[in-house]
Parts: C-alpha cells; structure tokens; sequence
C-alpha cells in the first residue's frame, strides 16, 4: 500500500503537465478538483452499475429531484452517487469529445456533490485544458491513480490533502496557514480538548457535536473524528464546519460527505458562507470547536454587520467588545463562546470545551477598556478560560511566529475553577528533516505507526498533554488565579503651572482676535504690568477685580483666549486652583496599571508619591484591563558572564585579527 507522500508525489508530477497553459500558481484550480473527482470516482466504483441501471429504469417515472436521489443513493450504498454511464476509465473513450462527457459525468452526480463542484468553479477549467489539448493527458494519467477506501483510508486521504494543499499555496505565495493546521497540532489540539471526556465517549449512547468556524480544508474535524476511531469510542462524534474559501470550502465538504459526520445524514455539516456576517449555523449548540482562524486578518468589510451586532448586547454574539480591525481573532472566540451548550446535567447538558489556535496579539493587545481587553476581561472573569498552551515557533507553514492554544470551557473541573494554567512548550520540539515552508520544527508524535512515513520522534505531544493535565506548577507550567491577570489603570494627574505675561506681541495678536475687548486689555496692561506673575490665580483675581466695577462681562471663550494667548506653563510658578484642588496639566498625566490584587492606594504612597509628591490619583477614571503576559510569567534571569571571560575572548579576537593582517602584510 502507497503512502500518503507516494500519492501526493504521483498527483503532484501530474499537476506538472499542466505547465504551458497553467503557471504553477494556477495548478490548484485543476489539481483539487480532480483529487475529488477522482476519490469519488473510486469510492463509487463497487456500485456504478447498479446505479446507473437503477436510473435508466426510472427514467420518466414521477420520482424525480430529491426523491430520486435519495433512491439512487440507497443503491450506492453512500450519501451520494453518479447515474452517468461514465467514469474515470469510459472518459478514455472518446478523446475528441472528452470535455463534453467529463461534464455530463459530473452533472450526473447528486445535488449535494454537483454543489461542491460548483464552488470549484471546475468548468472553466475543463474547456481551458481541452482548448490546450491536455484534458485528455491530465484525465488519463488520474486513471491511473488508486483512491479506493480499500487502498487509501480516509485519514490518509485528509494526509494526501494537506500535502497538495500545502504545495499549491508555497506555489501560489499564499497564506498556508488560512487552510490548513500542522498535523502534530491538530493532534494535540485534540488530545486537550477530550482529556476529561474518554470514559463519556466509551457510553454507547453517547452523541456529541463539533463545530469548526474557520474550518478550511476540514483538517481539524477528521482529527477529532480519527480521535474517537483510535480510542475505540462508542459514542459517535457529528462534525460541523464553515469556511469562505470557496476551494477550501469544496475540499471540505466533499471529504465529509464521504464519512457519516453529521445528524441527518444529507452531507450538509460544512457550509459555505462568511461566519462573521452569514452565521450557517445560528441557533445551534455544540459541545465541542476547534479552530485555527486566519492570523491578523482584517474585518473591515464586515464591520457594519459585525458594529450592529455587538450594539444589541448580550443576544448578539459580540457583546463582549469588538478588536481592532486588522484582527478579527477574537470575534471567532465570541462566536463560538455563543455557541456553548448550557451546563444542566438534569437535562444532560454538559457545556462546551474549546481548543483555539491564536498569535500572541490576542493575549495582550490593547488596553485597559478597549476592546480586545475587555473580551479578555469577559472570558476571564467568567471563569471561562482554562489554559493557554504555548507552542514553539516556525511551526506553521506560513509563519515563524509564536502561537497559543487557548483552552476555553464553561465547564472547568472543580480543581480548576478560578485557575488559569500557562504552559509553555515553546522548548517542546524537533527539528524538521525538510523545512516547508516556514515550518522548520515539529513537536514530536512518537514512534512511527505502520504505512506512516515519517521517522520516529520522542513522543513530546503526550508529554505536553500530562503537564496540562497534572494541573501542576513546575518550570514549564503555572497555576494562576483569574484576577492575577487583570489590573486597575489608574489616571495620575500633576497640577497645572502657569506663568502670567502681557507682552507687545501677544497683546496684538489677542486684539486681532477679539478687537471688541480693547478696552478692557488696555486697563489690565496697565494695572498688571509687563513683568511676568509667576501665580495665575492671583493675576485672575486681579483681573476679575479690575473688571468688575465697568459691568464687563467676557464669555467663556474670551477668558480662555486669554489665558492661551498670555500665560505659558512653567515649573517655577504656582499650582492652578480649581474648585478645592487643582487644575490637571494634561501634558504631565500619566496612568499606572495596579493589579487588582494590589491595594491601589497603598500602591500610589509607595510608588507614586516619593517621586511625585504633588500628584493625585483622578478615580473616576479608572478602567479595568486584562492581559496575560506570558513572557514575564515564564522569564529565567540569565546573569550576564562575567568581565574577565569576556576581555579573554576580546583580546583573543584582537590576537585573531593582528595576525591576519600580518599575513596579508608579509
């Protein structure tokens, strides 16, 4: 039996006959199509006769469209089937006319296939290739590829899958990373999401759902699933997903329509629409997801919808606060958070779990009452967030930054509640016998199992899966109480100094804009004097009191054109009243971030106060905020070495470079 990597190689050095009418980006839109076609194609094959006689026998009867399908599908033995009297090998038959059969072929399947592939948009290309003289080539050469069940089972098809797909993406210059998760991941992912649950899934009664809102290809879904398979799990597991990639979407869809995944039985668990703004699944609850949303990608053309929503409150699913724009991260995290089932084991509902793969932008961007914040806030304090797991970089094939599984649930064991563990596995690795990519490490997944390809690797996914699950402090992992994370920002405001002065120069430009108040300047010039006052209250009072006796009354925004045109700060003059304290200088505010273990006053007289004696703390303004700083968590003092070593190593290297000179000298 071929390998995964043997059959992708073989589908990949068909793919190169297309070069000439297709550049190597372009390979994706025939290539992906026909890996399912021609899976479908295979999984069919036992039963095509049946079927297309079964069709010819019920030709002009009354049962047609959906009721015909199910019939024809019965007959198939799958959810889906193909009444043309064509495949794979009879398309061989006519070349000349091989572009019109290979559309009939496609048009006899079942409205559920006939929809993926019309998001594959694969009949185009059809025509393009047979204008190019290569559909026959390209056609016959997948003749030859076996993808029956019997030979490539269904885990080592979503395998066949993410290495194409990866490839066309490097091709293409793309985002890998918006399709696919790395397998070890995925794996692990997994592995965290059902650690509680394995005596659950061994009921036989047992149904549990799981929904993947940026679900790409489906890789993480036939995870999990492959997860319940090796666990000998009877309970069964429906998947759900969603994605706006039309081709990753397809992908998706026609690998699930070819395992039972979902309730009904129709192929109709992955959907393809915008999960921001076309929720396929609203209404719904599921007591597992899974994702890996795109990184920093932008919501701005969904703001509007997404604004609308957050503005109705906690009936919409972004109430909790709305993130920058060019990171829409977050809003996946409220969506599938809307999606929890409730905790109400009277009426067998358990809650929800979720593992989700973010950058570290989510763990700390913004700031106290801004919105990422406050959805940390939201997460945190109602004691939804369990753990965050941080993987090591260039793991990913399309960046070589560092990632977080976050693990969300709102139904945390009871050793657990109030807690958030940190666990860092950024040292959790081996080195990658060929980068992809940008993907130079891997975690290791233990030995290699039979058919697999890959060498054997220390198994650090399970030696990842017992740190979280000890719920132990060591080195590599720490418990923390939910508040630990949040802190106080607190407004600290110096006084306002300024100095009085009337100059020549100053006094044209206020009478330029306020000619009407000449005769009220003249007397102030007089009766204050050019010299400068180093106290503006008691120039103010002066100026009241000179001004009082001839009825003038200025307007609020004479007296502050004033005050700008002819006082300036100085740090010699005195405070500015106002009401029983002080006017603030806003250019010397400052803010501290207390954390709310802390006493806040205590806080200010020992850090505060000895170097700012005249502050104070302005308290209607404080914000609560959240962040989880996990390098500082996690950070190892390294002492610098010491002098002596370093001035050896210098004079070493001077020694070092005298003595190539002297060689090129001589």
């Amino acid at each position: 039996m071929a390998s995964h990597t043997d059959l992708s190689n073989l589908i990949w050095e068909i793919a190169n006959l297309l070069r000439g009418p297709y550049r190597p980006p372009q390979y994706e839109r025939v290539m992906l199509p026909l890996v399912v076609l021609r899976r479908f194609d295979c999984v069919l094959a036992d039963t095509k006769e049946a079927v297309v006689a079964e069709a010819k026998k019920r030709e002009g009867s009354k049962i047609q469209g959906d009721a015909l399908d199910s019939k024809l599908n019965q007959v198939a033995g799958h959810r889906f089937h193909n009444r043309a009297p064509y495949d794979f090998k009879k398309l061989l038959g006519d070349p000349d006319n091989i572009n019109q059969h290979l559309q009939t072929y496609i048009n006899g399947f079942s409205a559920n296939v006939r929809k993926i592939f019309d998001y594959f948009e694969f009949t185009a290309e059809i025509e393009r290739m047979h204008e190019a003289g290569i559909l026959f080539l390209i056609v016959k050469e997948f003749a030859a590829v076996d993808l029956h069940p019997n030979k490539v089972k269904n885990d080592q098809m979503g395998l066949i899958f993410e290495n194409l797909i990866r490839r066309f993406n490097e091709l293409a210059n793309e985002t890998a990373g918006d399709h696919f998760t790395p397998r070890e991941v995925i794996t692990l992912m997994v592995d965290l999401l059902f650690i509680e649950d394995d005596a659950l899934f061994q009921q036989s009664a047992a149904v549990k759902t799981m929904l993947d809102p940026a679900c790409g290809t489906g890789g993480m879904l036939a995870e999990a699933q492959s997860y319940m398979r090796s666990h000998g799990a009877a309970a069964k597991l429906y998947v759900y997903g969603q994605d706006y990639n039309k081709r990753a979407f397809a992908t998706a869809a026609s690998d699930m329509l070819m395992k039972q995944v979902d309730h009904n039985g129709h192929g109709e668990n992955v959907q393809f629409g915008d999960t921001f703004t076309d929720d396929k699944f609203e209404g719904l609850k599921f007591d597992y997801f899974i994702a890996n949303p795109p990184f920093g990608v932008d919501w701005k053309k969904q703001q509007t919808e997404v604004v609308t929503e957050h503005k109705i409150g906690k009936s919409g699913r972004f109430h909790a606060g709305l993130p920058r724009v060019n990171d829409g991260s977050l809003l996946f995290l409220q969506h599938m958070v809307s999606k929890f089932e409730d905790v109400a084991p009277a009426k067998q509902k358990y809650g929800s779990r979720a593992a989700i793969v973010f950058s570290g932008s989510p763990l700390f961007t913004g700031g106290a009452g801004g919105g990422e914040s406050n959805i940390r806030k939201w997460i945190i304090e109602e004691d939804m967030l369990e753990a965050i797991i941080a993987l090591p970089e260039q793991m990913f094939y399309n960046t070589g930054i560092g990632t977080y599984i976050w693990i969300v649930t709102n139904r945390k064991a009871k050793a657990r509640k109030g807690k958030v563990q940190l666990v860092d596995a950024r040292d959790t690795w081996v080195p990658m016998r060929r980068s992809q990519g940008d993907k130079r490490r891997k975690i290791g997944e233990g030995p290699a199992l039979p058919g697999d390809d890959r060498a054997d690797e220390p198994d650090q996914i399970a030696e990842i899966v017992r740190r979280y699950g000890q719920f132990a402090a060591s080195d590599q992992s720490k418990i923390f109480d939910n508040n630990d994370f949040g802190y106080t920002r607190v407004t600290v405001e110096q006084p306002l100094r300024l100095r009085y002065q009337m100059t020549v120069e100053d006094k044209a430009r206020f009478l330029d804009a306020a000619p009407h108040l000449l005769d009220d300047v003249q007397a102030i010039d007089k009766e204050l004097g050019r010299e400068p006052l180093m106290d503006w209250n008691a120039a103010l009072k002066a100026i009241e009191r000179l001004l009082k006796p001839s009825g003038s009354k200025w307007r609020a925004a004479d007296v502050k054109l004033f005050r700008s045109v002819f006082t300036a700060k100085d740090a010699g003059a005195e405070k500015v009243r106002k009401g029983k304290g002080f006017e603030p200088d806003p250019d010397l505010r400052d803010f501290e971030n207390i954390p709310l273990k802390v006493d806040i006053d205590a806080f200010f007289a020992r850090e505060v106060l000895p170097h700012v004696p005249d502050a104070w703390m302005d308290r209607t303004k404080d914000k609560l905020g959240y962040e989880i700083n996990f390098n500082r968590h996690f950070y190892k003092f390294t002492p610098p070495r010491p002098l002596a070593v370093i001035d050896a190593e210098l004079k070493q290297a001077e020694e070092e470079i005298m003595r190539l000179l002297r060689e090129v000298t001589e």
